[in-house]
């Protein structure tokens, strides 16, 4: 049987052992609380550069398709204005409404409307995607949370079961040994 004074450093031992531990682990938390405090601080600023983002690709996208279009409209007026009188009057001669060069301008037209309308759908399709992915980390990053909230539970549990085991045991052995 132990005797007083190995019980009492035993306890003193287990004391000790459980102060350093629990500082070890305060120090941590400490210190995930200042990394998080950190990013909280650093979160503004990363939202700031993603809306400014934002709305430089919205602003450039606009200024894309207008340049575009307008550069457009002086080839079209110049096509218009240098060759349209000359072919008209060569088409009325021999060729069909279909090959008019009016015709062709407003198919041209056409043509480049549609290219500043997908330019301008492709960039919404990519901001879609992108706030897709960032709905998909949020939400990664919530099972994560509560993932580790049950993990941390259950190693919680398992270490009180496995320390009632444990005192369970030595208290059969000592009352064996009594």
């Amino acid at each position: 049987m132990a005797s007083k004074r190995e019980k009492d450093r035993e306890n003193e031992i287990k004391r000790e052992f459980t102060e350093v531990i629990d500082t070890t682990l305060d120090e941590t938390k400490s210190s995930v609380n200042k990394a998080t405090n950190e990013a909280r601080r650093e979160a503004p600023q990363f939202k700031k550069a993603f809306d400014e983002y934002q709305e430089e690709t919205i602003e450039a996208t606009k200024d894309i398709a207008d340049n575009y279009l307008e550069s457009q409209k002086e080839v079209i007026h110049s096509w218009q204005s240098a060759w349209i009188p000359y072919i008209e009057n060569i088409q009325n001669s021999y060729w069909s409404y279909w090959m008019s060069p009016r015709r062709a301008t407003e198919n041209y037209a056409r043509a480049v409307s549609n290219i500043a309308d997908s330019t301008i759908a492709a960039t919404r399709l990519a901001n879609n995607v992108m706030f897709a992915g960032m709905e998909a980390w949020k939400t990664t990053m919530q099972h994560a949370r509560d993932n580790s909230i049950e993990f941390s539970r259950l190693n919680a549990n398992f270490a009180k079961t496995f320390e009632n085991t444990a005192r369970d045991s030595l208290r059969d052995i000592r009352d064996r040994e009594d």
